[in-house]
Formats: C-alpha cells, sequence, structure tokens
C-alpha cells in the first residue's frame, strides 16, 4: 500500500485514466422479440410519442417504451409489405414513407394498431429490380415536400427514370426533378436552417465518401444520370451542365462547370468511416449535448456516428468532420432524434457490405448524461488559418504551442473510375496559434492554405485545465473557399 502511495504522488498521470466516449454517451440496445430480425432503414417519432422503424425487409414496427427507462420495450408489427423504406415522416396524422418505388402515406384508420390505408402519394421516378436502386427520403421540408436522392442502376449506370438525381414530391403528389450528379447515397436530411444534405459513398466520380449541399439546380459530380434531362424542359435547371472532365479536380471543374457545388465535407476514406448514411441535427435545447446545431452523420461500414460542422464560405458550404460516437452493434443507417427528450435512435445492417459492429441487424438509443466532453467544438477557416473552439478551457501552454499539432492536407482525384487515392499532398506550416483570454479558442496561423483541400489537423497535444486529452483528437476540413477578410 505504502509503495502504491509513492506511485501516486510521484505518477499521477500514469493512473489517471483518460476519458472515453461511454463516459458521456451511453448506448442502450432496443431489443426485438426472439425471431424477429429487424434491418432497420427509415425511423421516426410518431405523434403518440412511440418510435416507427421501418426496415430493409419491408416493415414498419411500432415500437413503445423504446426511450432508456421507460420499460420493457414493445414491438408491433404496424404496417408490411413495403419495398425497403428508407425514409419515415410524420406528417397530418399520415406516416409518409420513401419506398424503392415511391413515396407512401400510410394510417391506421381504424385504430387497432395495425395499418389499413396506402396511398401512394408519387411513384413517377423508375425502378427496375436492380439490388442497387435506393430510394432515400427526408422528413418534409417547410412547403411539405419529401426529397428523395435515387440511386444509380447498380451505383454506376442509368436503366431507369431519374436514377442518379434528387427530387422533391409535393404534398399534393408532383415530382420536381431538383438535382443530378448522383451516384450512391447513404442518407438524406436537413441542417438546422433547412438546407438539404445527402452523403454520398466513394466509386465512380468520387474519390472519398462525402456529404453533399442539395442545392436546387446543382451538379453533384456524376453525370452517369444526365439522360434525364431528355425527359425535361430544357430551360428547367438551367439545362445539362458541361460534360466533366475524367483525372481532373473537383476545384478545377468548378470553374469550368456553373452548377457544380463541391462536396460541403470530404470524409477520407478508412480515417472517419467509408460508408456515411443517414443524416440528422443536434436539437438546439442542448438536450444530446453542446453542439447544437450541427449535424450527426451515420456511418454503415464502421458501426458509428460522426459529427459533422458547417459553415457557409463566399456563398458556399464547408466545414470540418469528427470522430463522434463508435461501438454500435450493427452497420447504422438510419439516425432519428427525439429533441423534446435527448435521445438519438439509430439501427441498421450488415446485409451488403458488412458492419464492424459483426451483428446482422440493430436498433439502439444514446442518451447524454449531462457531462460535457473535452473536444473541438467548432473549426473554422480565416484568410490566413483556422479558428478552433472548444467545449472547455484549453491549458495555455499546451494549446499555445505549436508542436501540439500536426496539420497535412491533400485532395483527391475527380475522375470516371472508381475512388482515388490521396494525391497533391501539402504540409502546411503552423507559424503561430495564440489562445483567446478565456482559453475557449485558439487562432492557428498557417500557410499555404490550400482551396479544394482536406486539411487534416491532429491536435495530440493539446490538454485542457484538468490535464485531459482531448476526447477526438482529429479534425478533418475541406477547404472549398478560403475567406476573404
Amino acid at each position: 500500500m505504502k509503495y502504491l502511495k509513492t506511485l501516486t504522488c510521484l505518477f499521477p498521470a500514469l493512473l489517471m485514466a483518460e476519458p472515453t466516449e461511454s463516459d458521456y454517451y451511453t448506448i442502450t440496445p432496443i431489443r426485438p422479440p426472439e425471431g424477429l430480425h429487424p434491418e432497420t432503414s427509415g425511423i421516426d417519432i410518431g405523434p403518440d410519442g412511440a418510435v416507427y422503424v421501418g426496415t430493409r425487409r419491408g416493415d414498419i414496427y411500432r415500437i413503445t417504451n423504446a426511450h432508456p427507462g421507460s420499460g420493457e420495450p414493445v414491438w408491433n408489427l404496424w404496417a408490411q409489405g413495403l419495398h425497403e423504406s428508407l425514409g419515415l415522416a410524420w406528417r397530418d396524422g399520415w406516416l409518409w414513407a420513401t419506398q424503392r418505388a415511391e413515396v407512401t402515406k400510410i394510417k391506421d384508420k381504424d385504430g387497432d394498431g395495425r395499418a389499413d390505408i396506402f396511398m401512394t402519394v408519387n411513384d413517377h421516378w423508375g425502378i427496375n429490380g436492380d439490388y442497387h436502386e435506393y430510394a432515400f427520403g427526408t422528413r418534409h421540408d417547410r412547403e411539405g415536400n419529401i426529397w428523395a436522392v435515387l440511386c444509380l442502376t447498380g451505383s454506376g449506370g442509368y436503366s431507369s427514370d431519374f436514377r442518379g438525381w434528387c427530387v422533391r414530391v409535393t404534398p399534393d403528389g408532383k415530382m420536381i426533378p431538383t438535382t443530378s450528379g448522383i451516384r450512391s447515397p447513404g442518407g438524406i436530411g436537413f441542417n438546422a436552417l433547412g438546407d438539404v444534405f445527402y452523403c454520398d459513398n466513394q466509386g465512380l466520380w468520387n474519390g472519398s465518401s462525402c456529404v453533399k449541399h442539395l442545392a436546387p439546380g446543382s451538379f453533384q459530380g456524376n453525370p452517369s444520370g444526365w439522360k434525364a434531362y431528355e425527359q425535361l424542359d430544357e430551360n428547367l435547371l438551367g439545362g445539362r451542365p458541361v460534360q466533366p472532365e475524367s483525372g481532373s479536380r473537383i476545384n478545377t471543374q468548378r470553374e469550368r462547370i456553373k452548377q457544380f457545388v463541391p462536396p460541403a465535407v470530404v470524409l477520407p476514406h478508412g480515417k472517419i468511416g467509408q460508408s456515411p448514411t443517414g443524416i440528422e441535427v443536434f436539437p438546439k435545447n442542448g438536450k444530446f449535448g453542446p453542439f447544437a446545431g450541427q449535424l450527426l452523420v451515420g456511418e454503415q461500414t464502421h458501426s458509428q456516428v460522426n459529427r459533422v460542422f458547417l459553415e457557409k464560405v463566399n456563398g458556399v458550404y464547408q466545414g470540418a468532420a469528427f470522430h463522434f460516437l463508435s461501438g454500435f452493434e450493427s452497420g447504422n443507417i438510419g439516425v432519428r432524434i427525439d429533441a423534446d427528450k435527448g435521445v438519438l435512435f439509430t439501427g441498421g445492417s450488415n446485409r451488403g457490405w458488412g458492419a464492424k459492429g459483426g451483428k446482422a441487424f440493430d436498433l439502439e438509443s444514446v442518451s447524454w448524461n449531462g457531462k460535457v466532453p473535452f473536444e473541438v467544438h467548432e473549426m473554422r477557416a480565416r484568410k490566413d488559418g483556422f479558428e478552433l473552439s472548444f467545449t472547455q478551457a484549453v491549458d495555455a501552454k499546451t494549446a499555445g504551442d505549436v508542436a501540439s499539432y500536426q496539420l497535412e492536407a491533400y485532395t483527391y482525384i475527380y475522375q470516371s473510375g472508381y475512388g482515388s487515392p490521396v494525391v497533391d499532398k501539402v504540409n502546411p506550416k503552423i507559424d503561430s496559434v495564440k489562445v483567446s483570454p478565456d482559453g475557449r479558442a485558439v487562432r492557428l496561423l498557417v500557410s499555404p492554405l490550400t482551396k479544394g483541400h482536406v486539411h487534416e489537423l491532429k491536435l495530440n497535444g493539446v490538454k485542457n485545465a484538468a490535464g485531459e486529452s482531448l476526447l477526438h483528437k482529429v479534425a478533418f476540413y475541406t477547404l472549398n473557399e478560403i475567406p476573404k477578410g
């Protein structure tokens, strides 16, 4: 005992365990009944407070007691016979489902706990049975529209109408072609301002997976679905874009193609997942942690949920991606926060691609325990570097030391072939670091900044006032634009 006391006095850092994700967020499995194998896809919270879960097998379950601490979860089959409902949204007493072939609205009219009315809202896009012709849908926007992103046939071709497009489905059933250039989406959702984003996966014309802004009339980078322009008025959406040049860089092609909107945030392949999926917003009320208004992005292959901070620079979205929470049992596809209760629901499948979690399916809840982790809160671009804010005050000595940071920048080949290695590497120099008087921010002067590159910043040496390291020590900032002032 005397020896242990001596060690504690002499080497306290050796005995102090660094915090882990589970010190702040608790993952709770929501177990289905024996024999039920739900591969979670769409999720929404019903007006009755129950959690409604769509599955890749075509069912929708109503789950009561799904929230942590509310009792044993009860699963009831609410609807069946759908075709992969990858988006659920309650509105005006109807549950709207984005299926592979259509948007449908569903109701339990007689109140017996089973849906009995199924109405097709719109089915004006094509489908031919190809396994990869997924359709992911949002909840309703301010005008009541559902936005759907339609995967290419086989994730690389066009054999059905409007594959490789984003369309809007209006409340009265019209379909509005909205953006072209989509390859293989994994999810879609809104940011805190109501703008729409989707996740596209690495592949043809996608050097790495990314989060993209679906600005109406924009081109998202993959021209494989352009045959649909033959069905449109030539003046709609500004017409067919200029053909991109394979083997180039996105930053270069933006100057040639006026409709080209670059990825808001590139998710470097293997470093922060490789199959991004659903998108959700941290609630403004702070009940799910200190990241109000930022994005949660599901990740299927790595069985995790990541965090994305967005800002607009020179009118273009860009920002930083961070690891957030790992350890889920299967591949996360659907993500939905009950903002009132501060609970995240997520789940998915390992079918087709496999997932780090190892299980064939899952549905889990996540709750925050109220403790604030030491994290980079925001990372913003400046004309001569970056400004970072933190969730806790930093130790001025370590945070003010240039040696506490490592920075590299790189990009990917924009090409018709599959994916890309990291190319055009740059090793920017951090010339100086200035810590704010309150210790909650640092200003990094960097040379050079490289437009169009991911700037990967490691903060291994930064500590907080208690001597703890950051919970997640790497930020991936996509620099589409350099601020002018």
